[in-house]
This record gives C-alpha cells, structure tokens and sequence, in this order.
C-alpha cells in the first residue's frame, strides 16, 4: 500500500503541474485582463463534469522542454454540450504560446479522427503563435510536419466550429478556414502570419487590426460569422449554432417542440412589413422572423454579403435554413460576396440534412465593371451549381420580383421542389424598367409617356399567375398564407424514403470562397 501512496501522490503531483499551464503569473495577468484560460473555456462551453481530457501527459518531444510544455500547450478531449457529445481542442497560449509541436499535433490528429469516425462535432478555440520555433526549423524540422495527408480534409462528416479568441496563426489559421462557424472575440487576430514576421518579410510596418481584425473578417472577408467582446459570448455562440445542426452527417438536425399557436404572429403582419410597391425598400429578416417559428432565426455573417441573408430557423420545431435576398441593401441586387455567402450556406444546409427556403425579391446580379473584376458569372456559376447539387428539400418563393438569371439560381422552375408566388410577383427576364431602355432606347427622362407605354407592353404576362398557368410557380399565394404553406410542403418533401438525409454531393466542397 505504502508503494501505491508513493505512486498516487506522485500521479496527482503531475496532474497538477499539467492543470498549473504556463504558471500562476500568466494566469492571473489573464484574469485581469477578462480573459479565461484554455481550462475555463472548457468549463464555461461544456455541461458540468462531463470533460474527459486526452493527452493531458504529453509534452514537447525535446527532453528538455517537458518540464515547460504541459500538454504540449493544447487542451483536447470530449466533453457534452446539451447532453450531446462534442469533441475539441483548446489552446494553451499560456505555454510556449500554444505553438504547435509533432506531439500536440499528434493530439489533434487524435480528435479529428476519433469525432470523425464516432459523430462527434469538433471545437477549436484558437489562440495560438502558429508554429513552434526553433523545433520546426531546417529540413528536418520542416520534413518531420505533414506526416498526416488527411490533416486539412474536410468531408464534413461532422460539424467544425472554431473561435478566435487571441492571435490566431498557422493551425489556428487553418483550421478556423476549414470550420463551419467561426466566431471571433474583438482584439484578436486571424491571419496565415504574426504581424511580427508579415512587417519583417514586407518590411513595413503591419497593424494587427487591419491584417486580420475583426472588422476584416466580418465584413471584408466573410471568414468570420460573428465578432464579441468576450469569451463568454463566443462560446455561448458556438452552444447556440451547435443547436440546430445533427452531430452528424448521418442524423436529422435536432428538434424542440412546436411553438403555441397562441405565440406565432399575425399572418397580417407580412402585409406590413412587404409593400406591394417594388420600388419600395423592406428589410427581410423581419419577414423571416414573421414566418419561422417565434425567437428561432438565428442570422449567419450578418455583416458581410449584405445584399443576402442566411439563417438557421425553426419550423414547427423542425430546423431550416433560409436564404432571401435583401432589398434594404442594393435593392436586394446579389453581388459576388452575396453569391458567396449564399454558396456557404447551401454546402452547409445540404451536407448536414437542413431543408433550404428561398425567398426571393431580388432586380437580378449587380453587374458593371467591379462586379467582372471580383469574378461575378465564376460567384454566379458556383451558385448555380450549388444550388443543383443540393438534395435536401429546396422549397422557394417569389415575393416581389426576380429577373433574369437570379430568377434561376433563386430556385426558379425546377431548381425548387415546390415554387410558390406571391400574388405580387413579377417575373421576366428583365426589369422593365431597364428593358425599355435596353430593347427600345427609350429613357424615362427623354420621353415619359412613351416610356410607360413600352414599360406596360414589357411588363404584360410576368405576373404569378402568367408563371402558374405553365406551372412553373405550382402555387400562388396570399402572402398571408406563406408559413402555412411551407410547413405543408416540408412535410410533403420529407424525403421520408431516406429519413431525410442528404445525398452530401456538397460534402467535399471548398470550406472557403
């Protein structure tokens, strides 16, 4: 027994020095400044004593840096979230800055694979320098990294969500680009380098925020969904988004019971919020919010692509994922960052089993010589495809207006399992508007009489009901009766023969636009 003492007292001696990180000094200088430590976060995101760590003994592979490397600086294991499990890996900036060492790399090679082959998401909450210097350095310190030819992978058998939450490089970096969320606390930084070693490779002067700022990456970049002030808040963030995606790829999303009908808005209040006028500008995530269920649309990038919205709502309790244009940005005319940000969520709603809604107001593609310059019909193209590729159910509806090509990737005609538009609708392949001027040469300003006249003769048969009689639209709607019609048809395109998962063709698309 004395033996068995001797031997406890020394295993619980080192399981302290491991808990200890990088030493009582960093800790505290991080309490101070608000910050929680790689521990705390783990504490705050899962459900209490449900975290099991894995390779908390593992230490730098240079003997004589073991003493200074517990858990070679990255936290991994499983823990639950809502009584589900969750994999992840949280960075120990206090050691060696949580540079990334052939041992923790093992680590995360070690939760990648078993999430993915047990139905885990994963987590990464990255604050580390990028790679640890000097044991990367020369052929064999470069040669001995990549010996994973599956590390950067993403097949999307499970979700991958990722916080910023310090400097962010290298692994940090890259598996934030591989995630499907990604939530960034204000004053960190995300970028392929340290400001340090960009100012010294372009020799000037680098600024952190406008290398890989907050501001950058939620509005410039669209890398990052949501910027915060606080740990806190991001990892309340990431708990909310794990919410309405399955654990896996092989699971329906998870459902919660069907709001009171007591609660739901008056169907009326669409007939405020949309106004019959096309010219007219509305905000349409006041519609979304009146047609899914009460307190459930949860907005992806909201600050970047703004002429698109995506959201993950609920109806009935069953999630979905919305796409509308957005009239109060553009007229709701898609640019390349809206057809990119549409493109995300389409790969994201069809690779974990999300029925897509589509709402569409929209004049068509913002074209002119910036929009050819970012590559616009490749952004349109992608959309396309995309779009076609996807098996979930895909159900839209024409509120206002769509022209043209937009009409087509908005889920026009076939490219929707069900079609449905407002009486309001106007279809055509042109706004007419613009096609006066286009087929006649006749502008408003030279003659307005004449300009109506052609407008009236463009405009005739592009109503909803011209779009049902060859039944391209199979429904027109009293705008009123849209979030009754949706919940019937989610119910008819069930797709109950494969238990509502996808085919995943989307699965291996690119993480990034």
């Amino acid at each position: 027994m004395s033996e068995y003492k001797r031997l406890i007292d020394e295993h619980e001696a080192r399981k302290q020095r491991v808990l200890a990180m990088g030493g009582a000094e960093k800790l505290a200088k991080r309490k101070d400044a608000g910050l929680l430590d790689a521990r705390e976060r783990l504490d705050r995101i899962f459900d209490a004593d449900s975290f099991t760590e894995t390779g908390m003994f593992a230490t730098s592979h240079i003997p004589e840096m073991r003493d200074r490397s517990p858990a070679d600086g990255k936290v991994c294991g499983f823990g639950r979230i809502d009584g589900r499990p969750v994999a992840i890996v949280s960075c120990d900036i206090t050691t060696l800055g949580a540079s990334s060492s052939l041992n923790n790399v093992k680590k995360m090679g070690h939760i990648r694979r078993t999430a993915g082959q047990n139905g885990m998401p994963i987590i990464f909450l990255n604050e580390t320098s990028g790679a640890r210097i000097p044991d990367t350095m020369g052929a064999q310190g470069t040669g001995a990294l990549g010996q994973d030819p599956t590390q950067f992978i993403r097949d999307r058998r499970t979700p991958y969500v990722s916080a910023c939450l310090g400097p962010s490089f290298g692994t940090g970096t890259w598996f934030t680009m591989l995630s499907d969320f990604v939530v960034m606390r204000k004053g960190a930084c995300l970028a392929v380098s340290s400001p340090r070693v960009t100012s010294l490779a372009i020799r000037e002067a680098v600024d952190p925020e406008e290398l890989g700022g907050w501001k950058l990456h939620t509005e410039k970049t669209g890398i990052v969904d949501y910027a915060v002030d606080t740990d806190e808040e991001a990892l309340d963030l990431i708990k909310t988004f794990l919410s309405y995606l399955p654990s896996h790829a092989g699971e329906r999303p998870p459902e919660t019971a069907a709001p009171d009908p007591a609660t739901l808005p008056s169907p009326d209040k669409i007939l405020d919020i949309v106004p019959t006028e096309r010219q007219k500008v509305y905000d349409v995530r006041k519609l979304i919010k009146a047609v899914a269920d009460p307190d459930s649309v949860f907005e992806l990038k909201p600050k970047f692509g703004r002429v698109a919205t995506t959201a993950l709502a609920r109806m009935n309790g069953k999630v979905v994922g919305f796409v509308a244009s957005n009239p109060l940005f553009k007229a709701g005319a898609l640019d390349p960052d809206g057809c990119d940000k549409i493109t995300s969520f389409l790969v994201l709603c069809d690779s974990f089993n999300i029925p897509i809604v589509i709402l569409t107001d929209t004049p068509g593609f913002l074209i002119g010589i910036e929009g050819e310059k970012r590559k616009a019909p490749g952004k349109i193209m992608n959309f396309m495809s995309a779009l076609q590729m996807c098996t979930v159910p895909k159900l839209s509806i024409v509120t206002r207006k769509s022209y043209g090509q937009a009409y087509l990737n908005m889920g026009g005609s076939r490219n929707s399992d069900e079609m449905a538009a407002w009486f309001t609708s106007d279809v055509g392949f042109m706004d007419p508007n613009i096609g006066v001027n286009v087929v006649y040469g006749v502008t408003a300003e030279s003659d307005p009489q004449k300009f109506e006249e052609l407008k009236a003769e463009i405009g005739r048969e592009t109503s909803a009901y011209d779009l049902a009689a060859i039944y391209s639209a199979q429904s027109v709607l009293d705008p009123r009766e849209t979030r009754g019609w949706l919940l019937r048809m989610l119910e008819v395109h069930s797709r109950a023969m494969d238990k509502g998962i996808s085919e995943r063709k989307l699965a291996s698309w690119p993480t990034t636009f």
